[in-house]
């Protein structure tokens, strides 16, 4: 049985203490919850002091984005062994803001992707169509592009472990939501698409998470899904009181 996975997306936001102010919250008032694997993605220059605060509890740290080589004379990027150093786990690769603002490609997305995966950190790559693509009929093909450029190349063991996150880019930060039944829909074509790409068991395997303003208010319905596996949670994870309700739900 795979075990949900609730991710906060912090973004741009929050300063070091801020950061550490909410994390001292969420893990004294989670400590105990064992049926949900926790993620907070905070900004790069919180992440060693989140780290430091985190050590030795039920939370996880992931960064927000890395950069596809390991070193070198690349001004203001952030390598995996970078990350995987000040004590991530996770990343997340391909956001739908990293695309859209810097035109980040599937090309791109498949060269961080394994790159994380060469420093052992799990990647979380992001896939969705925009309001323009869904209102064109054009949803189906664009996330069957995203997924199998995305995500080419990759061992059996890589492709089962990482975690896909689909975002509906017109439901991001604007509180409209997909219909559980239509993310349903979108995260079922995901998983048969992967099973064409790699495997019926890595398709069954990889966790693929709901990131389309999820909040207390539906997550209940969403997680009813039986392809939903979690949430990549933007607004909602930077106020400890909500993002403690999407992490109580599954006790």
């Amino acid at each position: 049985m795979k075990k949900p996975l609730m991710a906060g997306n912090w973004k741009m936001n929050k300063t070091v203490s801020e950061s550490v102010e909410l994390i001292k919250i969420l893990k004294n008032m989670v400590h105990y919850v064992t049926n949900v694997e926790i993620l907070v993605c905070p900004a790069f220059t919180a992440l060693y002091a989140v780290n430091n605060e985190i050590k030795g509890s039920n939370i996880n740290l992931g960064s927000q984005n890395l950069f596809w080589e390991l070193k070198g004379a690349f001004t203001g990027e952030i390598s995996p062994t970078m990350i995987k150093d000040i004590g991530c786990s996770y990343a997340i690769i391909g956001h739908s803001e990293r695309r859209q603002y810097f035109v980040e490609t599937n090309e791109i997305v498949n060269r961080k992707t394994k790159a994380a995966f060469s420093t052992t950190i799990t990647p979380i790559v992001c896939v969705g169509e925009t309001l323009k693509e869904r209102e064109s009929n054009m949803t189906s093909k664009v996330i069957e592009k995203q997924i199998r450029e995305s995500l080419f190349g990759l061992t059996l063991g890589q492709a089962s472990s990482l975690v896909i996150a689909y975002e509906p880019v017109w439901a991001i930060g604007t509180g409209k939501t997909a219909s559980p039944d239509q993310a349903q829909q979108i995260h079922h074509f995901i998983r048969k698409i992967y099973e064409q790409m790699y495997s019926k068991d890595v398709a069954y395997e990889v966790r693929i998470l709901y990131g389309g303003s999820v909040s207390p208010d539906n997550i209940s319905d969403l997680m009813k899904k039986p392809d939903i596996d979690g949430g990549l949670v933007g607004g909602a994870s930077l106020e400890a009181e909500s993002f403690i309700k999407l992490i109580r739900f599954f006790e």
